[in-house]
């Protein structure tokens, strides 16, 4: 994830900007001090020099005074992989939620993997209780298969089904997909890293790789 969480670092502003790691995700499991460590310490082999985790890892910290200042501030804040259904109740209505939309609209960038991907869509698929679950609707009409190349294809046929009207992004390991192309064209996104990004949508399906544009909808 070198190539995609680099251009991430730039467009924040750079390796010095403010990088908040949210591992929230990780918490069901008790792993998410292990995990904003490991966050942490990628960025900071990434050459960023102000990066912390926030302990952001329940309802009542998604509400505390000093997380929501924090996010302020950030010129970065990334989601963390784990429980999509735990992070996605956790920030749902949340003073940090809100934190984190208004650093998006001054300029902020925001980002996740795996789990911390698919909530910010408007759609999420909930592997535990193999359920469509709302998401944060920062991508309308959209839901993120994550670990395409992996797993994340063998979802795409029953969520066709069950969001017939949805774009599916099927996003390999290794890769990222980045709104990159400035306010003239806000909905075009490219691919970066290893792997590819598939779309799925009205019965087509398309493939991008490296460098390649592709046009999707942000709220």
């Amino acid at each position: 994830m070198a190539e995609p969480d680099r251009r991430a670092i730039e467009l924040a502003g750079g390796m010095d900007s403010m990088i908040s790691i949210i591992p929230t995700a990780a918490a069901p499991d008790h792993n998410h001090r292990r995990a904003g460590q490991n966050g942490v310490n990628w960025f900071q082999h990434l050459g960023a020099t102000n990066v912390k985790s926030l302990p952001l890892i329940d309802k009542a910290s998604a509400n505390a005074e000093e997380i929501v200042a924090a996010l302020n501030q950030s010129n970065l804040i990334y989601l963390l992989g784990g429980f999509p259904h735990f992070l996605g109740q956790t920030l749902l209505k949340s003073r940090s939620w809100e934190a984190m939309r208004q650093a998006y609209e001054r300029g902020a960038v925001l980002g996740g993997s795996s789990a911390g991907a698919m909530i910010l869509c408007q759609y999420y698929f909930d592997p535990q209780s193999k359920k469509v679950v709302e998401g944060l609707g920062l991508i309308p009409q959209a839901c993120v298969l994550p670990h395409h190349n992996a797993f994340g294809s063998n979802w795409a046929a029953q969520l066709t089904k069950l969001l017939p009207q949805a774009l599916l992004l099927g996003i390999d390991e290794q890769t990222g997909m980045i709104n990159d192309s400035g306010s003239t064209q806000k909905n075009v996104w490219h691919v970066y890293g290893k792997g590819t990004v598939t779309l799925y949508h009205n019965g087509d399906t398309s493939v991008y790789k490296a460098g390649e544009p592709f046009e999707v909808p942000i709220a």
